[in-house]
């Protein structure tokens, strides 16, 4: 469905198949909620602790404060002192927003280690289900895997179904930033995976889109951060249809772009339900968010593009195979996410994704999908390929209309 019609008729129809579809996904996948997430004792412990703390001297700041607070306070520490809290409380340091990037890579390693031994334990606990076992090997092997190299972990927590970001390039150095906000069904397990569905996973997603831009634009210092940090609906019920876990993960978006150093431009990448995040988002961005782009987008919880409130110039696509063009873009009593990104009337630039496929494959080499989220990322507009018959969009591109 890629228009709206003010039939009234029509209107209740859809009203009417929004909510028959809510309640199919009730029947056959349950409820889904937040509340299900479990605690990780070792963080919570680690936490308590840290607020009893002191270094220097002074108490330790609550982990909650703003983060341009918590760089400040970091900034007043030694080297030693930052690495000795890095050391003792990993869990801690590697997911605060204000403390050195490199300082949170060796918080997360330290973490990583100690989840890894953790769980490796489990394995081998035979007051485990098989399954649970099961379980536990298959986190043991996402661990180990993270652990592998000097792979960068911007975030880690282990906790429910876990939440990680891994950041590709320099992000100290960079000029441009690129976040890859992934959708339904991300957790710790799913953060990557191997051969056909390695790029439709955000760690595959986001080397797909490191490796685009720097092709896009050899000179430039870009850096991309896979963020899987949110508690995602789990598949296709009723959280998907919602904004509780959109709202939530709203909040921790914008306190990881407030904390990112420097002064780069930054794009949001935003995939499926990851759009509906994005457009939540939106009103509270920092300023130097100049680009969303959202692909498969069941909608960003606003009619319009203008209704977002952000100064970033908004880009969509949809692949003609891609199965949520089925899903109603509706919003009727909390349910649903509003007007579809890719109708001209909701204002957004809208671009080919020619040669994706289906509602994963946005991020495939060798896609205008993808060559048209690098052209954005490194800020080539002039590169983008618009949709044929989306003449603003080759308006705002060029000056010209297409002809």
């Amino acid at each position: 469905m890629t228009s709206f019609d003010s039939s009234p008729t029509l209107t209740a129809w859809r009203a009417l198949l929004a909510i028959a579809v809510v309640f199919v996904m009730l029947a056959t996948t349950g409820w889904t909620a937040v509340r299900h997430q479990q605690s990780s004792a070792p963080r919570e412990t680690a936490l308590a602790s840290w607020a009893k703390d002191r270094i220097a001297g002074h108490a330790l700041p609550d982990v909650s404060a703003p983060a341009y607070r918590l760089a400040h306070f970091f900034a007043t520490l030694t080297a030693g002192q930052q690495v000795a809290l890095a050391d003792k409380y990993p869990l801690v340091v590697g997911n605060l927003n204000g403390a050195p990037v490199t300082l949170r890579y060796r918080a997360n390693r330290h973490a990583l280690a100690q989840a890894e031994s953790a769980e490796e334990q489990r394995t081998q606990d035979t007051r485990l289900s098989p399954d649970g076992r099961h379980q536990a090997a298959l986190r043991l092997a996402r661990f180990r895997s993270l652990l592998s190299g000097d792979r960068q972990i911007l975030a880690f927590d282990p906790s429910g179904r876990g939440r990680a970001a891994e950041v590709l390039g320099d992000l100290d150095r960079a000029e441009r930033v690129s976040v890859v906000v992934p959708g339904v069904d991300t957790n710790l397990l799913t953060l990557e995976r191997t051969g056909l569905k390695k790029n439709a996973a955000p760690v595959g997603m986001a080397q797909s889109l490191y490796a685009a831009e720097r092709s896009a634009r050899p000179g430039s210092r870009t850096a991309v951060i896979a963020w899987a940090d949110y508690t995602a609906p789990v598949g296709i019920g009723m959280d998907s249809a919602l904004g509780g876990l959109a709202a939530e993960g709203a909040k921790r978006l914008n306190n990881l772009l407030d904390a990112l150093p420097g002064a780069s431009d930054v794009s949001l990448f935003c995939h499926s339900y990851g759009s509906v995040l994005c457009g939540v988002a939106a009103d509270d961005l920092p300023s130097r968010v100049s680009d969303i782009a959202v692909a498969g987008s069941p909608g960003m919880r606003a009619d319009t593009a203008d209704a977002l409130h952000t100064g970033a110039r908004i880009w969509a696509m949809r692949d003609s195979d891609d199965w949520i063009a089925d899903v109603p873009n509706m919003a009727f009593g909390g349910l649903g996410h509003g007007a579809d990104p890719v109708d001209p009337a909701f204002g957004a630039r809208i671009v080919s994704a020619n040669g994706a496929i289906g509602h994963s494959g946005y991020f495939e080499p060798g896609t205008e999908s993808l060559d048209n989220f690098a052209a954005i990322g490194v800020g080539a507009y002039d590169s983008v390929s618009c949709a044929s018959s989306d003449g603003a969009c080759h308006r705002e591109i060029s000056g010209e209309s297409e002809a």
